[in-house]
């Protein structure tokens, strides 16, 4: 029980079948947090009762004291970079023809926030607060997926 395999001819193979099907869901507050993004265009919190966070994206309990959260607000898509990166490199290791910039966007009186791409600005324009706001796919070609939005932008 204790001793090392030290070649692949020490293991025990069985043969047969087995089938790998799952069904990952987003749970309660997310999927409610996707249909009001989907829906509505708007993301939606979540407030705590009993010590009054309110999060982004929604939760369903509160991570502080635990309490369930029952109370959603809907808010705009509308927020600011707290700190970004710039990608020269694609998730194979390949040079990008054009860098990509990825931000965690805050949201006024949240905690939490999301990470995403943001659009139609150059790395040397980035800046930590720069105001942002979400580029949404048209009502009817959204699905229901944080993909939904495009990207997020610099505010008029």
């Amino acid at each position: 029980m204790l001793s090392k395999l030290t070649t692949s001819a020490q293991t025990r193979q069985w043969p047969g079948h087995i089938p790998v099907e799952y069904v990952y869901t987003a749970g309660i507050a997310g999927e409610a947090f996707l249909r009001a993004l989907k829906d509505r265009g708007m993301l939606l919190t979540s407030q705590c009762p009993q010590c009054q966070t309110v999060y982004l994206p929604a939760r369903l309990y509160c991570e502080q004291c635990f309490e369930e959260t029952k109370q959603y607000e809907e808010i705009a898509p509308k927020g600011w970079v707290h700190t970004y990166t710039v990608a020269h490199v694609d998730i194979d290791g390949e040079a990008l023809a054009v860098p990509q910039i990825y931000a965690f966007i805050r949201f006024g009186g949240t905690n939490g926030g999301l990470i995403h791409r943001l659009g139609q600005t150059q790395p040397h324009q980035v800046s930590i607060g720069m105001e942002v706001e979400a580029l949404l796919l048209p009502g009817k070609e959204r699905t229901g997926s944080i993909n939904d939005i495009t990207c997020f932008q610099p505010t008029k």
